[in-house]
C-alpha cells in the first residue's frame, strides 16, 4: 500500500477541514493543521517549542523558516507511518518550494494533492449562512444545519449571533486574499500527475466519496 502523504486546497468554506476528517479516520492517517503543529510544538517543551511560544507571546508572526523546522518536526512523530494530510500549508510558493526541499531530504514525497474547487458565490453562501451560540459556541447552518427553533440554540436556547469574520464583505475580502495569494501554489502543483480537482460545491457526501474514490486509486 502507498504511503498518503496528501495536501488539502481550497478557499476558505470549500470544506477542508471536515473533508480531511473523514479521510483521516477512513485511512487512520493524521489531520494536521498549521495551527495544530504550532500548538503541539509550543505543548512539547522541546527547544523549537519554546523558540514557537516567545514568538507567538510577543503577538508576532512564525517566520517560513521556523515553520518548516515545526513541519519537519510533525512529520518525523510515529503517527505518520502511513502517511498525513497536511491542510492549511503551503500557503505561498517560496514556503511550497521549501517544504518540497525538506520531503525529499526525509525520503518521503507527496503523494496526493486535493483541491476543492468552490467559486465566490458558493463559499459566500456557505460562510454568510454560519451562526454560532455565543453561550456554548455550537455552530448552525441555516441552510444545511437549521437549529430546531428558528435562531436558538438547541442546547442553550440562546439567541444565535453571525460572528464578524462570517459577514459577507469580509468573506469576499477572504476569498480575494486567498486567490491572490495561493492560487499561484495550486499552479504550482498541477504540473504533478497526483494533482486532483475535485468539485467541491456538492454536498459533504458527495465529496467526500469523490475523495475517496481518488485516494483508492493512490493507495
Amino acid at each position: 500500500m502507498s504511503k498518503l502523504n496528501l495536501l488539502f486546497f481550497g478557499p476558505p468554506g470549500a470544506g477542508k477541514g471536515t473533508i480531511a476528517k473523514e479521510v483521516s479516520k477512513k485511512y487512520d492517517i493524521p489531520h494536521i493543521s498549521t495551527g495544530d503543529m504550532l500548538r503541539d510544538a509550543v505543548a512539547s517543551g522541546s527547544e523549537l517549542g519554546k523558540r514557537v511560544k516567545s514568538i507567538l507571546d510577543s503577538g508576532q508572526l512564525v517566520s517560513d523558516e521556523i515553520m518548516l523546522d515545526v513541519i519537519k518536526d510533525r512529520l518525523s512523530k510515529p503517527d505518520v507511518e502511513k502517511g498525513f494530510i497536511l491542510d492549511g500549508y503551503p500557503r505561498t510558493l517560496p514556503q511550497a518550494e521549501s517544504l518540497e526541499k525538506i520531503l525529499k531530504d526525509m525520503n518521503n514525497p507527496i503523494t496526493g494533492i486535493i483541491y476543492l474547487e468552490v467559486d465566490e458565490e458558493t463559499v459566500v453562501k456557505r460562510i454568510t449562512s454560519r451562526r454560532i451560540c455565543p453561550k456554548c459556541g455550537k455552530i448552525y447552518n441555516i441552510i444545511t444545519l437549521k437549529p430546531k427553533v428558528e435562531n436558538k440554540c438547541d442546547i442553550c436556547g440562546v439567541d444565535l449571533i453571525q460572528r464578524d469574520d462570517d459577514k459577507e464583505d469580509v468573506v469576499r475580502d477572504r476569498y480575494k486574499v486567498y486567490m491572490e495569494k495561493t492560487y499561484p501554489v495550486i499552479e504550482f502543483y498541477k504540473k504533478y500527475n497526483h494533482f486532483f480537482t475535485v468539485n467541491g460545491s456538492g454536498t459533504v457526501e458527495i465529496v467526500t466519496k469523490e475523495v475517496f474514490n481518488i485516494l483508492e486509486g493512490i493507495v
